[in-house]
């Protein structure tokens, strides 16, 4: 599954975004100063989420990547199939995500992009961790075309017009995160 995904989006790009959206966004720990980075579990990445403070208001934070599963193993990346997710909702800011493929010790990198955006939101979930704060996962779903000659899952990229009924907490989404069609994503060895 994917472990490492990039983000390179200016900060002023994604205000733009959820104003076209018309999703009134906040920035309760300050403007963070985003780079070109790549990021890798248990790392801190950027995520969008309804605020607590001003309700219909989305609020953008950096959070960790992972909190530990039940055996200590971090939980990075969890099944979307036909679940409803009645809180903790997030979108993940990505530019792309990684896949691998081939042996151990022979694998080949694959980056995957969207064909008609520089970035995108990965429907993800949020929640606290009293060993790691509060952390975040990616959620999954079956793949795409494009993804599935290189693995059987893909995360949940969700579309623009998604992104409101993502957030709202009462809004259903079973089977919202689902598979992409054909040429949504670009795919480049790197």
């Amino acid at each position: 599954m994917c472990n490492e995904y990039q983000r390179n989006v200016p900060i002023a790009e994604i205000e733009r975004e959820f104003a076209r959206v018309k999703i009134p966004l906040s920035f309760p720990e300050g403007r963070p100063n985003l780079g070109d980075t790549s990021i890798r579990i248990a790392d801190t990445g950027t995520i969008i989420r309804v605020s607590e403070q001003q309700p219909g208001t989305a609020e953008l934070v950096q959070r960790r990547w992972s909190w530990p599963g039940p055996t200590g193993k971090p939980v990075f990346n969890y099944r979307s199939d036909n679940r409803e997710f009645g809180k903790g909702r997030c979108l993940i800011v990505a530019s792309g995500f990684y896949e691998f493929t081939g042996e151990k010790g022979k694998k080949e990198k694959w980056l995957f992009t969207k064909s008609d955006e520089p970035w995108f939101g990965i429907a993800g979930l949020w929640r606290p961790d009293e060993k790691v704060g509060e952390a975040f996962t990616m959620l999954t779903a079956e793949p795409g075309p494009d993804v599935a000659p290189y693995h059987d899952r893909q995360v949940a990229v969700l579309d623009r017009i998604q992104w409101q009924q993502w957030l709202d907490p009462a809004a259903r989404v079973k089977g919202l995160p689902g598979p992409l069609p054909e040429g949504t994503l670009q795919v480049q060895r790197v």
